[in-house]
């Protein structure tokens, strides 16, 4: 990337794709969205939710140079998934006495997911010449990405949800969901502290 100049709309749809398809943070989250969601509409709203926080942080960050450390971005991308898995298992219901917005919660962790994305193509130092088509090219692979993510989560989730072990399991993965998140934080936490 940082050799790239001037407008390049392939190899940065290329980059975004390959960065959310392979970004287990961003994948373990979609997953915790749309686990107990059974309809296209209400798996679309909320992907297009998520979608719209990344893309808004990622091209505003990018754009206007703003950065966060990366230690810390990623550990709040790690708690949105412990966030996430424990919105799932109703624990807010009944620590809390009450459900947060699922929407807002959606497009508040969309954000700071945007903002890690950003963050990492700042420590790349790209060019400014071509940064807009490039970086909407960037988002439009991120997208894709999420698609091609979301559409293998779907056909393991629809072939999972028809056997009697999901309701057994389904528990035990959102634990094993928040554990993920919490081994995400704590990576990301020892790592600010010794870098």
């Amino acid at each position: 990337m940082q050799e790239i100049s001037g407008v390049n709309l392939i190899p940065f749809m290329y980059l975004g794709a390959k960065h959310m398809a392979t970004g287990y943070d961003h994948i373990l989250f979609l997953l915790g969205v749309i686990f107990f969601l059974y309809r296209l509409k209400h798996i679309g709203l909320y992907v297009t939710l998520f979608a719209i926080g990344h893309s808004t942080t990622m091209l505003l960050g990018v754009y206007f140079n703003v950065g966060i450390n990366s230690y810390i971005i990623d550990a709040i991308i790690g708690f949105s998934v412990v966030y996430k898995a424990l919105d799932n298992i109703g624990a807010f219901q009944r620590w809390l006495g009450f459900q947060p917005n699922t929407k807002v919660a959606t497009v508040v962790f969309g954000l700071f997911h945007g903002f890690g994305l950003s963050t990492k193509i700042i420590e790349y130092n790209i060019s400014p010449d071509g940064l807009i088509p490039n970086l909407l090219a960037f988002n439009v692979g991120v997208e894709i990405g999420q698609l091609l993510a979301l559409g293998t989560i779907l056909i393991a989730m629809s072939y999972w949800r028809r056997t009697a072990s999901f309701w057994r399991h389904a528990y035990t993965a959102n634990v094993a969901m928040m554990c993920a998140g919490f081994v995400l934080i704590g990576y990301q936490i020892t790592g600010y502290f010794v870098s």
